[in-house]
């Protein structure tokens, strides 16, 4: 779908004449009522107005892009409107807002929201094509200059699927999958037709990989970038001439990447090696600590599912269970509270091993991956020596903490044993990743872990023993705290920190001590979601 499939001129004003952000809403609702999407226009309105209370859309360089996805709409549509002397929204960079655009998606449209969030974003990133927006004469020049210059973009890509050869190649991606993942591949790709040098680049969004690189692509091009802040498949470019960086370098410095990647002056990439890990002279050298925050995202990337939905329920739970019963039991002493609880204690099982074996995966590709399931799973048991041969003995879990080391270990376990497997003959290359890897890796990490758990175990008490301890009003100011903490910097040190020890209290059982933390949790994700 187009954007000019959804932008009608009855929904664009080029004269609007308001002074205030409520006063803009209103005005973009008002002609996003007389296209006829709407089932309830004041119910639409409360929605736009709900997702600006979480954060700004006004996302800077004079654009706004407010937004709702709710079941008072029943029809996808945009309006637009331009304000020539521009008022105050609350934007990112603090400046006024000139150009407006309102989306609004039903309920029932899944991926819409974000694909035309991002297809804006991307178009809305050339300069002169903005200015031109903002100085149409007429609706009809306003909605022309949008369906030429989407019209440009498509049969740009329709002609390099045709040509089936490129110069370069480049994958972008990001944690969330939807603004700087396109950013990145827009600048990637407008420089290089600058440059002409003819590139295609890969999106791994929130909707997926798309215009993905075919094998003939990969051998014929003289060198792949990869702009990248989350683990992308790495393994096809094998033997490739290979630059490796942040995102926001495909964003901000897209001339330097591709003057270096046809200058032939990059290392080939060794998939499993560490000698091409990243290009030094474009990005900062990749520390210890960074190395370690990104195996660490990557685990905790791949456990939100379990982590925020398994939650949720519980948090259901408690919300549909009556405390007088027994407040012992409080969560389950009513069959729909236990039924949620169930279902959310479900996913919280396997929120631990997820965490540990994806970060090894991080660290060691594929073979890390069981091994670090393995390792999350005892850490969560809390299997030490002595329950290994005693099933009477009580444990004490490790924890996220024990699952955290887990999954470093066990990713660092698989490498070591393949520098030391490495010198075997080449008739034992086939039984390495059956027989020989998976049962020595599985082994010393069994056996570290069994005999660490209970100094993690030790831990996990004394923190559960901490916040138990807390009355009514420390258990109110650390959700204060936790919850600043989680929105203040936006995905930041300070998100990190505070999301870590939320996920470590859930894990050690304590869901009360936590609210404060899923509130913030909820508005961080909220933010990430909607204003990208």
């Amino acid at each position: 779908m187009k954007i000019t499939d959804l932008l009608k001129i009855s929904g664009i004003d080029l004269n609007t004449k308001v002074s205030t952000k409520d006063e803009a809403i209103t005005k973009l609702v008002d002609l996003m009522d007389s296209l006829g999407n709407l089932n309830d226009k004041e119910a639409y309105k409360k929605a736009v107005l709900e997702r600006e209370s979480l954060s700004t859309t006004g996302i800077g360089d004079q654009i706004a892009i407010p937004h709702a996805k709710t079941k008072a709409v029943k029809a996808a549509g945009l309006s637009a409107m331009v304000i020539r002397d521009g008022i105050d929204f609350d934007s990112l960079d603090g400046e006024s807002v000139k150009l407006f655009f309102m989306i609004a998606a039903p309920d029932g449209e899944n991926n819409l929201h974000l694909e035309v969030l991002a297809r804006l974003a991307t178009m809305l990133m050339d300069a002169n094509f903005k200015n031109q927006l903002i100085n149409a004469k007429s609706k009809e020049e306003f909605l022309a200059l949008i369906d030429k210059n989407e019209n440009i973009k498509v049969n740009k890509e329709n002609d390099k699927m045709k040509a089936g050869s490129y110069r370069i190649l480049a994958v972008t991606a990001c944690p969330t999958g939807i603004a700087h993942t396109y950013m990145a591949a827009e600048s990637l790709e407008n420089k290089a037709n600058e440059m002409g040098v003819s590139i295609k680049v890969e999106t791994n969004g929130a909707g997926g990989a798309k215009n993905v690189l075919t094998k003939q692509e990969i051998k014929d091009a003289e060198c792949i970038i990869i702009a990248a802040d989350k683990n992308v498949s790495m393994e096809r470019f094998n033997g490739k001439k290979v630059i490796q960086t942040k995102v926001s370098n495909g964003i901000h410095k897209s001339e330097e990447l591709i003057n270096k990647a046809i200058s032939g002056n990059v290392p080939v990439y060794n998939h499993g090696s560490k000698s091409s890990d990243s290009d030094d002279s474009l990005d900062e050298k990749e520390g210890i600590g960074r190395q370690i925050y990104k195996h660490l995202m990557n685990g905790v990337s791949h456990m939100l599912p379990f982590v925020i939905g398994g939650g949720i329920l519980i948090a259901i739970a408690f919300l549909l269970d009556d405390y007088s019963i027994d407040p012992s039991k409080f969560g389950s002493n009513l069959p729909i509270a236990a039924f949620f609880k169930t279902i959310g204690g479900t996913a919280f099982d396997f929120m631990l091993p997820i965490l540990a074996g994806y970060i090894a995966m991080s660290i060691a590709d594929r073979p890390g991956l069981a091994l670090g399931f393995v390792g999350g799973a005892l850490a969560k048991a809390g299997t030490t020596y002595a329950s290994a041969f005693d099933s009477s003995i009580s444990v004490v879990s490790g924890g996220f903490l024990g699952a955290l080391f887990a999954g470093f270990l066990a990713g660092y376990i698989v490498l070591g044993l393949k520098k030391v497997f490495s010198g075997l003959p080449k008739a034992f290359e086939g039984i390495k990743p059956i027989l020989l890897y998976p049962v020595f890796e599985l082994l010393l990490v069994c056996l570290v872990m069994v005999f660490i758990n209970p100094f993690f175990g030790s831990i996990t008490t004394a923190i559960t023993a901490g916040l138990n301890s807390m009355g009514g009003t420390s258990r109110i100011l650390l959700g204060i705290v936790v919850a600043g903490m989680m929105a203040i910097d936006m995905g930041g040190p300070f998100n990190k920190a505070a999301y870590l020890f939320g996920t470590a209290s859930l894990a050690s059982g304590n869901y009360g001590s936590s609210n404060g933390w899923w509130y913030g949790t909820t508005t961080c994700n909220s933010n990430l979601y909607n204003i990208l």
